[in-house]
């Protein structure tokens, strides 16, 4: 159920998880949400949790992966970024890395993705479709963090 959002628009948290078939968006990295579209959640406020950057008058994101959850490691920022879970399964990063890799080896077309900005608690901006390009691993203050490129782009997504 879209509401027809545009890039620039600005929307309430209700707004952008009605727009993405009404799954309650809390997680910032969201692949193929119900088999469909993948969502990014970011933020460049002052105290936001991850070194997400707008360049290139916002054509180019660079998104921080996510850190392991507070139920894994109580202290999620001293910890390596992890591709794959406890358990075994694929975490965000890993998805969305792979999905890099796969475009940046020719195997498929690049990942779109639909990219909200946090503006201020329950206020958001639709920054637009962008193309996922790349995906490395940089280390940062000792540990291991997922980076990801995105480019923006005309194209639509169901």
């Amino acid at each position: 159920m879209s509401i027809n959002i545009f890039p620039g628009d600005i929307i309430s948290h209700f707004q952008m998880c009605m727009e993405e078939g009404g799954v309650m968006l809390q997680r910032g990295m969201n692949f193929k949400l119900k088999g469909n579209s993948s969502v990014i959640l970011m933020s460049i406020r002052k105290g936001a949790p991850y070194e997400d950057e707008v360049l290139e008058n916002g054509k180019v994101l660079i998104y921080e992966g996510h850190d392991v959850p507070k139920n894994v490691h109580q202290s999620p920022k001293t910890v390596d970024q992890q591709f794959q879970s406890e358990r075994g399964t694929i975490t965000e990063n890993g998805k969305f890395y792979s999905a890099a890799e796969a475009y940046k080896k020719g195997q498929s077309l690049p990942e779109l993705v639909k990219v909200y900005e946090k503006i201020k608690d329950g206020i958001w901006v639709f920054n637009g479709i962008f193309e996922l390009i790349d995906a490395w691993i940089e280390k940062i203050s000792n540990r291991n963090v997922f980076k990801f490129k995105l480019l923006i782009t005309d194209k639509t997504v169901d």
